[in-house]
């Protein structure tokens, strides 16, 4: 009789895991379609003095030093991350190894957060205005799985915050409006799938970016409600791709600027690969 229960159990936790490993196959499929879809072939055009000749001169300051002149446009960047992540400003920071695909129409992150038994693993998108955030222990339990217009809206602001990464992506030509609000800030107003959004950055004399921040819908309040947030974050390295410098070694946090800063992603870029 024992033996007879066990063997029931056994099958059972075998038809369980079965079923989360057949959910995480599709997980994985669906977002390597995305990625897919997402990359896109290297276009023929080049940077030039001209492209940038009739914004102010501290936003042509950035884009001088962010892509050196004959550059091809890329539309795409591969990222190869590490660092550390961590869900709350009471809760340990945990090792996290990621990798990307950063467009201006939308991006995939998939990651390895925490060690050993507890680690998560999964991918955080946004495609086709729709945004989805999905991790599991181990890649097979499931502990966050969230796709609706909140983490939409939320996912875009989180792209347009990291398109320092895709210079590219800024320029005029790809309908961004630039203006200097001084000599070391200036701002790019854009819109994704329609709805508009505005970063601003920080540069030093040479165009260096120092730090920056976008509007992002996200539900870190005190009473959990969705609004408007600013996260960004700081610039401590840069690093020259492909004829693209990028930040290297950045912080990221919600509330950037102000005394409610949190920063929840400290990482360091060890590849970047334009397209």
């Amino acid at each position: 009789m024992f033996k007879t229960i066990l063997v029931g159990i056994s099958i059972l936790l075998a038809i369980a895991f079965g079923s989360l490993a057949i959910g995480q196959i599709r997980s994985q499929q669906e977002v390597d379609r995305i990625w897919q879809t997402l990359a896109s072939a290297p276009t023929p055009k080049t940077f030039t003095k001209e492209a940038i000749a009739d914004l102010p001169e501290p936003v042509q300051r950035y884009f001088l030093r962010a892509i050196a002149l004959g550059t091809p446009l890329a539309t795409t960047v591969e990222l190869d991350m590490q660092g550390q992540f961590r869900l709350a400003s009471d809760k340990p920071w945990l090792p996290m190894q990621a990798q990307e695909l950063l467009t201006s129409k939308g991006f995939v992150w998939q990651a390895k957060i925490g060690s050993g038994w507890s680690q998560f693993r999964g991918a955080d998108y946004y495609f086709n205005r729709m945004g989805r955030m999905r991790f599991a222990v181990l890649g097979l339990i499931p502990v966050v799985n969230a796709s609706n217009p909140d983490t939409a809206r939320s996912a875009m602001g989180r792209m347009v915050a990291e398109l320092m990464w895709l210079p590219s992506a800024l320029l005029p030509q790809a309908g961004v409006e630039w203006s200097a609000i001084d000599d070391r800030t200036i701002e790019a107003k854009l819109k994704v799938d329609g709805e508009p959004v505005t970063l601003r950055l920080e540069i030093d004399r040479d165009g260096k970016l120092l730090s920056g921040y976008a509007l992002r819908w996200g539900d870190r309040t005190p009473d959990g409600s969705w609004t408007y947030i600013p996260m960004g974050g700081k610039y401590y390295a840069e690093r020259t791709f492909d004829g693209f410098t990028i930040p290297s070694q950045v912080g990221v946090g919600w509330w950037f600027g102000s005394d409610r800063y949190f920063e929840f992603f400290q990482g360091t870029i060890d590849r970047a690969e334009f397209n």
